[in-house]
């Protein structure tokens, strides 16, 4: 960036915000984002106990998919930087991908519990893998399309706050599934509960996930550069494309640090998700599953509604005040104090301590998907000037989330690994003294140690408001206003 004259930050340009319905429609697709996930997350605890799959063949059925996903992720990515249509690069994509989530994800849970174990797992592999695809259609150019919505520095940061907002919904509403799936009032059998439950969740999911794609507008790129020809005939160089462009994003060094901190604090947080549900359980209930009742529900709606009408706020005005990148370190800093505040919050004596750490806590994923989507937005342009045209959204998005899911999916590994390391064993209602004690100190060095070295992976991150300016002034002078 030393070609770039220096400039200083200006102020905000009207013609930059994104109208208030074009926000609410990409939270709208924001919240389905979460919802898929979570809800499959909910579901597929039931393979086990209302449909009779094997726990080994079940973790394949969660794991073979996100392999998939790591194919099919950057190849969308490459695809929608690429298309040309007269609705755009992204629209009609997260039109019919909202459309085929849905559909497969309600197909996906119609498992028939009396069928043969053999039966539902090649069922649930081969819409699962459908299921794949079409999320991807739909997340990868949505995620694009956000980073493109507008090229204002802090505009970024409120659109993916107020995004971010909405998505929190999701987290209010799934930790209920668990209640109501183990209904016996609402339904006569857990497998009934998933069957119907994914038909209501996919109807959400189509009707809000098309919303982005009918009324956001990106980048009006009918007349962009050097952009490929797709089409079978050009499959092999495509695919030679989709790889130099993998390979142009990861030369790209403040990218590569949203992606490590990402992956640090999202795998820190996720890798113990479940852990509460077990210390609430069997430290402050001592394994009385009836005693227990909605708590874990609480806490995690709880945990959603204090990130999306405090924490985002919040962490939004940061980012306006001090920049990005100082608000990333600040509020991952208060995320660890309240990791350190659990060990005071889940106490036996006094069940509504547990809802002491929350606010806390609350700032270190409800700043790192708000802040890392908007900084990534900035990434762009850097990647734009330094290679030029075509802009890469989709890509940047799709190896940013490949990022997210491979986190996931360790998560899901070592936390069951770490659960073994202390001896805990949920078939058992009373743990001892030491699994207790090992599994609530794992709770709070695990999520806290990933995020303080996310901290410093983001101390010399330096693409300020500043510099960020500064390259959007270059890109203008070199191509005029997209």
């Amino acid at each position: 960036m030393s070609n770039i004259e220096s400039a200083k930050p200006q102020h905000h340009d009207a013609r930059e915000s994104v109208p208030l319905l074009q926000k609410g429609a990409y939270g709208a697709g924001t919240l389905t984002l979460n919802l898929l996930p979570g809800a499959l997350g909910v579901f597929s605890f039931f393979l086990i106990t209302a449909f009779g799959i094997d726990p080994f063949l079940a973790g394949l059925l969660g794991g073979l998919p996100r392999l998939f996903d790591a194919l099919t992720d950057p190849i969308m990515g490459f695809i929608t930087d690429n298309t040309k249509s007269r609705w755009g690069r992204r629209r009609p994509y997260i039109v019919v991908g909202a459309i085929l989530c849905g559909v497969f994800f309600a197909m996906l849970w119609q498992l028939d519990p009396d069928a043969s174990q053999e039966y539902n797992f090649w069922y649930f592999l081969i819409f699962s893998l459908i299921f794949t695809i079409g999320n991807t259609m739909f997340a990868t150019p949505f995620v694009g399309l956000g980073y493109e919505m507008t090229s204002d520095y802090n505009e970024r940061t409120r659109l993916m706050g107020f995004a971010q907002t909405m998505g929190q919904i999701a987290w209010m509403i799934v930790p209920w599934f668990w209640v109501l799936i183990a209904d016996p009032d609402l339904f006569s059998s857990q497998a009934e509960g998933v069957q119907q439950l994914s038909i209501f969740v996919a109807g959400a999911c189509i009707t809000l996930g098309i919303l982005p794609g009918l009324f956001c507008r990106g980048i009006d790129a009918t007349n962009m550069e050097n952009r490929a020809e797709i089409s079978f005939s050009t499959i092999w160089s495509n695919l030679l494309q989709v790889f130099k462009g993998i390979k142009q994003v990861f030369r790209n060094a403040p990218f590569v640090r949203l992606c490590a901190a990402t992956f640090l604090v999202f795998n820190g947080f996720q890798l113990v998700a479940s852990f509460s549900y077990f210390i609430i359980v069997f430290h402050m209930f001592g394994g009385d599953y009836g005693a227990t009742g909605t708590w874990p529900a609480w806490f995690s709606t709880v945990s959603a509604i204090v990130t999306a009408v405090l924490v985002i706020p919040v962490i939004t005005l940061m980012a306006k005040k001090w920049g990005k990148r100082k608000a990333f370190i600040i509020s991952t800093a208060i995320s660890i104090v309240g990791y350190g505040l659990k060990w005071w919050g889940f106490s036996p004596d006094n069940p509504w301590m547990i809802f002491m750490p929350i606010p806390l806590m609350s700032f270190g994923i409800g700043g790192l998907f708000t802040l890392m989507m908007s900084m990534t937005a900035d990434v762009c342009d850097l990647d734009e000037l330094n290679n030029g045209m075509p802009r890469k959204e989709g890509t940047f998005g799709a190896i940013y989330w490949l990022m997210v899911k491979i986190g996931q999916a360790l998560a899901l590994i070592l936390g069951g690994l770490v659960l073994k390391i202390v001896g805990f064993d949920p078939g058992v209602a009373e743990q001892s003294v030491e699994t207790i004690t090992n599994l609530r100190l794992a709770d709070i060095i695990i999520p806290a140690s990933t995020a303080f070295l996310a901290i410093l992976v983001m101390w010399k991150y330096d693409l300020t408001e500043q510099k960020a300016l500064e390259i959007k002034d270059k890109l203008i002078e070199l191509r005029g206003e997209l």
